[in-house]
């Protein structure tokens, strides 16, 4: 990874994929740079992180080979004010903007821009996220491959069909916080059953973490696993019917699509 990489942005996604690369992928902190309006952010993270820090986007631009685009979707116009002169077909630009299509970047930067979008989730703060990435219409695959090394560097990085995408926000970039909900209420109901809230909490948050490593390392269906600690007549079959009765499965599968809904929405506004 021999790109220069440049983010517009440096709020905790950004940051988190700066920590990816600098202290995961042993990229050099002189291949990296970022831009930020706010002189404390960017004195904070060039300190953090060893890196140059540039108030303009457009001198930042100008320097790199890739661009991340890590702002708010309602401020992508003003991000990229004065910097399509710079792109044509010879940078990337990687956007992590919920809604933001590739199509419309691509009419801000011109139509032969190299453009990939791309939806992380908070736990790349951690070395865990989950990210899907997309091409443009004039992205290469070797922009897709590089997208991915990124994005690995801070977790796990699948490629998808831009079709795709509000559908990935719904269950990856939303379902971060749906999961703080059930470790919340697992641990009140340790606490209910008469745990000090410490322990419960401890316990709940390790027992998520646990089961979701177990489905991932033994490739297996969740189904099944779950099958394998229901003993019959046993504890875990009791809790698991009154899960059942109380419609866990649709609902969450509810908030999935109301999240992906969502974003749909805000990418039409």
């Amino acid at each position: 990874m021999t790109r220069k990489v440049g983010f517009i942005g440096a709020g905790n996604m950004a940051q988190a994929l700066v920590a990816g690369l600098i202290e995961r992928a042993s990229v050099s902190s002189d291949m990296v740079r970022i831009a930020e309006p706010d002189e404390r952010q960017r004195e904070r993270v060039s300190q953090r992180f060893g890196l140059v820090a540039e108030a303009s986007n457009a001198e930042l631009v100008a320097w790199a080979d890739c661009v991340v685009l890590a702002v708010k979707p309602q401020v992508v116009n003003a991000a990229l004010s004065g910097c399509a002169a710079y792109f044509g077909t010879t940078k990337l630009l990687i956007s992590l903007c919920a809604g933001t299509t590739t199509a419309a970047i691509e009419q801000l930067l011109g139509t032969t821009a190299r453009v990939v979008r791309a939806m992380p989730n908070t736990p790349a703060l951690v070395g865990e996220g989950a990210t899907a990435v997309a091409p443009g219409s004039s992205a290469t695959d070797a922009d897709m491959t590089y997208a991915q090394h990124l994005f690995a560097s801070a977790g796990t990085c699948v490629r998808v069909p831009e079709a795709y995408m509000d559908a990935v926000t719904g269950l990856s970039g939303s379902g971060p916080a749906f999961v703080m909900l059930v470790i919340e209420a697992m641990a009140d109901g340790g606490v209910r059953a008469g745990l000090p809230r410490n322990i419960a909490l401890q316990l709940a948050t390790q027992t998520v973490l646990g089961a979701a490593k177990l489905v991932r390392e033994t490739g297996e269906h969740p189904g099944v696993l779950k099958d394998r600690v229901t003993s019959p007549a046993g504890t875990t079959i009791e809790g698991v019917s009154v899960l059942e009765r109380g419609g866990l499965r649709g609902v969450v599968a509810d908030a999935v699509v109301a999240a992906a809904r969502r974003a749909t929405e805000l990418g039409s506004t």
